[in-house]
């Protein structure tokens, strides 16, 4: 006679809204939340999850303007859109368009998490005192992480202006496209030795693409990877882990 396993309890969990901008961070971000989601949930469960991208080139537009409105528009867009299909809470896996955020949290129709305060809580956590920030030029230009950084007591530092620019010019014209050169990621690695010899201690991979070519296997110092964190973090909140 067959008899029936059985089953472990279903765990209730929330239904994660992602807000994307580029297809690569965007990604990363749900493929993380979906692996991840075993440990919390079991083989081959994870948390509902939604995505909802406008195209790139509008959000590109915003920011070679200076419009962050229209960068929180576009958020905001997104925000309503994931809250009429059930959505639960938000994450936006872009650092960048986070500097838009003022427009943003007054006016959603959902909770969101911040990517930048995120990556300084797990900063703080693993003790660490001055932090590298790499990511695009209107990244490092925003108050983004300055202010995230200074609410827990870090020191920062920032690449130089080439570096910036050439750091800048890999995640916009090669990895928001899938593009990974070995020379790329020789050059983002010599740019982290230059900070670490400033005296930063991790670096913040402060770019949602930038964890496709960097990691804690070929960096010169301990990375925050923006992306995978949130998307963690994400995972936590769903199942009511925190």
């Amino acid at each position: 006679m067959w008899r029936l396993e059985q089953r472990k309890p279903i765990i209730m969990t929330q239904h994660i809204g992602i807000v994307g901008c580029s297809a690569e961070g965007a990604s990363l971000c749900y493929r993380t939340i979906c692996s991840a989601g075993t440990d919390l949930c079991g083989p081959h469960a994870h948390p509902e999850v939604s995505i909802h991208t406008p195209s790139l080139a509008d959000y590109v537009a915003c920011l070679d303007s200076g419009d962050l409105r229209g960068v929180g528009a576009l958020m905001l867009a997104s925000a309503h859109k994931l809250a009429k299909i059930g959505a639960d809470f938000l994450i936006c896996p872009d650092n960048t368009i986070h500097q838009a955020f003022a427009y943003v949290a007054p006016s959603s129709p959902l909770p969101w998490l911040h990517i930048a305060e995120v990556v300084a809580t797990e900063a703080a956590d693993r003790g660490f005192q001055k932090l590298a920030l790499t990511g695009t030029q209107w990244l490092i230009d925003s108050n983004v992480y300055p202010e995230k950084l200074a609410e827990h007591g870090f020191a920062y530092s920032r690449p130089n202006a080439s570096d910036c620019q050439e750091i800048h010019r890999i995640i916009m014209d090669e990895l928001v496209n899938g593009i990974f050169k070995p020379e790329a990621i020789a050059y983002v690695r010599r740019t982290i030795t230059r900070m670490k010899h400033a005296g930063c201690d991790a670096v913040i991979l402060g770019c949602t693409e930038l964890p496709l070519i960097i990691d804690d296997r070929n960096s010169p110092l301990p990375t925050l990877d923006s992306t995978r964190l949130l998307a963690r973090a994400a995972l936590r909140r769903a199942v009511g882990a925190d």
